[in-house]
């Protein structure tokens, strides 16, 4: 209101300063802003400008939309599900209890059909274990003495088989040992040279996996769709002669991960069996295939299991075996991708947002940068005003 009352007088010279100054202020309000094209023929600033813009469009173009897919609408959390088998049959001799047939029941542990499970190709049997007293071994450090004081009763053997009686005796002719009450006799601790099941190697692993993206409601399966009940019996996985058969050699296997089996095989180890899906869903459904890839994940792995039984004298007995092997954690990760429109609109809008930064850059450093930054930011910025006739008869 008080611009529009200052507006409406006449102007004369007597008037005050401060009323120029809010008559100034008050239109300034009201002033109109273009923009203005000026054509600068400068080569380092247009070299940085097409640079800058050439970065943008090979970012946008080649990374994010191409590469990336970034036109694609994604499901990253599909449903998996994963069934294995084993097959093999193997025969050892082992002293405590002479030949033995090993099949899938007795070297897979848990049961089949787990995508974590543990293959038994080593072992330390310790057979007829009963409850007593006997002499620690003298390879556990707490279990030696010279004397009974170096026994206390009572007292747990560090990493050993019992509980001290509070006697020393004799292990044998030349060691002596703490008496323990525990599973005698102690265990065994030595492990053989070369594994017992070397056979293993020769084992064959099946896998059926099946991946389902819910968001597009598509699934497939590693396995070839047939017929043929002897297929999956004969073939062999290769990623390009037989990508659709899911039978996997142990010794291809641990090989893959650039380690000897005889050497995992005796000490034992774990492996990472990785399935990894990567599904265009603008292509062919026949183009979505698994990719396998293995790393070990740990060396010598080993647990203790026993087999409990009532000997001939009804004493509480049992076979304790130290099993070393190898341990498979099979895991399944995918990802699958539709053209949409909303995740292209997207990008494209981003592309064009960074285009516009790249001017912003190149006239921050045309006009407060370079040489003749003042010049430029004279041509770039104007006041216009009307003409002087006009603003008299306006006044």
């Amino acid at each position: 209101m008080w611009c529009l009352l200052l507006s409406a007088l006449p102007v004369f010279h007597s008037q005050t300063t401060m009323e120029d100054l809010w008559r100034k202020s008050c239109f300034g309000f009201l002033d109109y802003k273009t923009e203005k094209f000026a054509l600068i023929r400068n080569r380092k600033v247009g070299v940085l400008h097409r640079l800058l813009q050439l970065v943008i469009l090979g970012y946008i173009l080649g990374w994010v939309l191409l590469a990336k897919k970034g036109y694609q609408e994604k499901d990253n959390d599909p449903h998996v599900s994963v069934i294995t088998k084993l097959k093999g049959v193997s025969a050892t001799h082992i002293k405590e209890f002479g030949h033995q047939l090993w099949d899938v029941a007795d070297y897979v542990k848990p049961a089949q059909g787990e995508n974590v499970f543990f293959l038994v190709t080593n072992l330390i049997a310790t057979p007829k274990q009963v409850q007593g007293t006997c002499p620690e071994h003298p390879s556990v450090p707490n279990g030696n003495c010279k004397r009974d004081l170096d026994c206390p009763a009572g007292q747990p053997v560090v990493h050993g088989n019992g509980v001290k009686t509070g006697k020393c005796v004799h292990y044998n002719t030349s060691r002596s040992t703490c008496e323990i009450y525990g599973w005698c006799p102690v265990e065994n601790r030595t492990l053989p040279r070369k594994p017992l099941l070397a056979a293993a190697e020769n084992f064959t692993l099946f896998i059926k996996n099946t991946v389902n993206f819910t968001k597009f409601n598509f699934s497939r399966t590693n396995t070839l769709k047939t017929t043929d009940d002897s297929y999956f019996k004969g073939c062999r996985y290769e990623a390009l002669a037989d990508p659709y058969c899911p039978v996997f050699r142990i010794h291809d296997m641990v090989k893959a991960t650039g380690e000897s089996f005889e050497e995992l095989a005796r000490w034992g180890g774990a492996i990472g069996l990785r399935i990894d899906w990567n599904c265009d869903l603008d292509q062919p459904p026949s183009a979505c295939q698994p990719c396998y890839s293995f790393s070990l994940l740990e060396k010598k792995f080993n647990f203790r299991t026993a087999t409990y039984y009532w000997d001939p004298l009804h004493r509480h007995s049992r076979s304790l075996l130290k099993l070393y092997g190898i341990r498979f954690d099979i895991s399944v990760h995918g990802q699958a991708g539709k053209f949409s429109i909303i995740p292209t609109a997207v990008n494209l809008g981003t592309g064009a947002v960074l285009l516009g930064a790249a001017t912003i850059l190149c006239d921050l450093v045309l006009l407060y940068l370079d040489t003749k930054a003042e010049f430029y930011r004279g041509e770039k910025y104007e006041e216009a005003e009307p003409p002087k006739d006009e603003v008299k008869t306006a006044s």
